[in-house]
């Protein structure tokens, strides 16, 4: 490993976290733990202590390259491009969750192997216009305070832009906890779920709208 490597530059910065944190290892909370959308009382919390780095990461899912198995390289999004869905085109596949906690949980995905570094540019532009427009169907409904958009990929290798619709007036769901607050929530009736869903295809469908005198279309 030479000095200026990549693993050095991890090194560099794990180190200077290491450093702020206790003997223990262990980083003191976030701010967000004072936050009154925070899902827990900040003085029965305690910070994991920090491990030891691990380079090279490991493969995800669907992620092919040196060291990769049978079980890592293998894509199942791949091998069954239509599974879970609710809406799609020649491109792009959403997928519905069989069980949502939330009104509205989606995921939009590209049915060739692309991760979101290796979309090619139309394909990226299409993302933002089915993004917005799926965004502009549930924000309309009053019963959606807002829809959080979501890329996360450390999992799986074939991207896929999570869709969580917050329900409206539930204030302490705003924001970057809602993904916390997510898995404690019921499940939502089977019906009224598919009431979302029937709404962001339907915005999909959508050939454009008039915003402020612009005119948008695919």
């Amino acid at each position: 490993m030479t000095a200026d490597s990549p693993d050095s530059d991890a090194h560099t910065f794990f180190d200077r976290v290491v450093a702020a944190a206790d003997e223990k290892r262990r980083l003191p909370l976030p701010s967000m733990a004072g936050w009154e959308t925070f899902p827990f009382e900040p003085e029965t919390l305690r910070v994991k202590a920090l491990e030891d780095l691990t380079l090279p990461e490991p493969l995800r899912h669907g992620e092919d390259g040196p060291g990769a198995t049978a079980a890592t390289a293998a894509c199942q999004r791949c091998t069954d491009p239509e599974h879970g869905a609710v809406w799609s085109n020649e491109r792009w596949v959403l997928v519905g969750e069989p069980e949502s906690h939330l009104p509205f949980t989606a995921q939009l995905i590209p049915r060739l192997h692309y991760d979101l570094v290796d979309l090619p540019d139309p394909m990226a532009a299409e993302l933002g216009v089915l993004t917005v427009r799926i965004a502009r169907a549930l924000e309309a409904d009053p019963r959606i305070g807002r829809l959080h958009v979501y890329r996360i990929g450390d999992g799986g290798a074939h991207l896929h832009v999570w869709l969580l619709g917050r329900p409206a007036g539930m204030l302490q769901l705003l924001g970057s906890n809602l993904v916390l607050w997510e898995e404690m929530l019921p499940i939502i009736p089977t019906k009224e779920a598919a009431e979302f869903v029937a709404l962001a295809v339907a915005g999909l469908a959508d050939p454009g709208s008039h915003r402020d005198g612009v005119t948008t279309s695919q």
